[in-house]
């Protein structure tokens, strides 16, 4: 099926139900080519302290045909591209290769980009991405600190509450990007000031603010995290990257953190994604995807459809053909 059939196949979803013909945006995952270009943190050792443990195994190239090739009968019609972590000395080096793998294979149909947003080139940097038709938002990790050393007051350099960060982030909305905010959830107080001070620029809150304790006190506070964070209507939930250390991606295992995404934020403001080939640490493409219809199986057709398809077109702008 073409990029240019998603309405076709959503009217063909909401006709039958049959989650087979279920129109998938996956709205977060990689590609990266690492024969030729510099992703760091892949290539280098020794490995650098990852949530996941040892990622050797996903030290490897992982384009367009292995995407096709691992993601078994789902119907994925639409690719967000998330920065890889490409030398940050390029920092648009891995927008411009994107373009052009887009160009050449069809996928993937936006991206965010990689941004440092207090540094001095970011203007430059801007610039840059505002040539390149597939660049929606962009992505600058801010600093954070382990949990129990965190306080309320945080205000550290480099995160969401340093001068010279949040100058950086007031330039996105002349832009007309979006912001991915991957940080874990204690430091949600910090962005939902992010998200009041700064109200026509989306954020895009990546992996569900990253709930990898599972204990019952862990997850209470996480969701009273994410409860500030829906109070705020510029932003939005991608649940993905849900993994946790040593343990399998199961249905089980995240029934109750996708319920309580979807309950706090609503079905409106949330999308699923992959997060391949990071995710395939903990399952493959193909089992994730069916897990999140699992999960999913419950609830009403045009819900479904939101959550899988349409909520992340329309916050990528992806609904019409795509430009290359």
């Amino acid at each position: 099926m073409s990029p240019g059939d998603l309405a076709q196949a959503r009217a063909e979803f909401l006709a039958t139900g049959d989650e087979r013909l279920l129109p998938i945006v996956d709205a977060h995952h990689h590609f990266w080519d690492l024969a030729l270009n510099p992703h760091p943190w892949l290539q280098q050792r020794p490995l650098i302290p990852f949530r996941y443990g040892d990622y050797s195994a996903i030290c490897r190239s992982f384009l367009p045909e292995d995407y096709r090739r691992q993601v078994g009968p789902h119907r994925v019609l639409r690719h967000v591209l998330m920065e890889g972590e490409w030398d940050p000395q390029d920092a648009a080096g891995e927008a411009r290769w994107v373009q052009a793998l887009a160009s050449q294979t069809g996928a993937p149909h936006a991206m965010a980009a990689q941004a440092w947003l207090d540094r001095d080139d970011l203007d430059e940097l801007l610039a840059a991405y505002a040539q390149l038709p597939l660049v929606r938002s962009v992505r600058h990790k801010p600093r954070s600190v382990a949990r129990d050393a965190h306080r309320p007051d945080y205000a550290a350099p480099g995160s969401m509450r340093c001068p010279r960060w949040r100058a950086g982030y007031a330039r996105l909305e002349a832009a007309g990007l979006m912001f991915e905010l991957q940080a874990p959830w204690w430091h949600f107080a910090e962005a939902a000031e992010l998200a009041r001070d700064f109200p026509r620029t989306r954020i895009v809150i990546n992996h569900a603010g990253l709930p990898a304790e599972r204990d019952p006190v862990s997850l209470a506070a996480w969701r009273r995290a994410l409860e500030a964070m829906a109070g705020q209507p510029n932003v939005f939930l991608k649940i993905s990257g849900l993994g946790v250390a040593g343990r399998r991606w199961t249905p089980e295992l995240q029934t109750g953190v996708v319920g309580d995404a979807i309950r706090i934020f609503g079905w409106q403001r949330c999308m699923f994604a992959s997060n391949h080939p990071v995710d395939g640490l903990v399952a493959s493409l193909d089992q994730i995807f069916q897990g999140f219809k699992t999960l999913t199986a419950g609830l009403p057709r045009e819900q479904r459809l939101a959550l899988f398809c349409d909520n992340a077109a329309g916050l990528y702008g992806l609904s019409s053909t795509p430009k290359q």
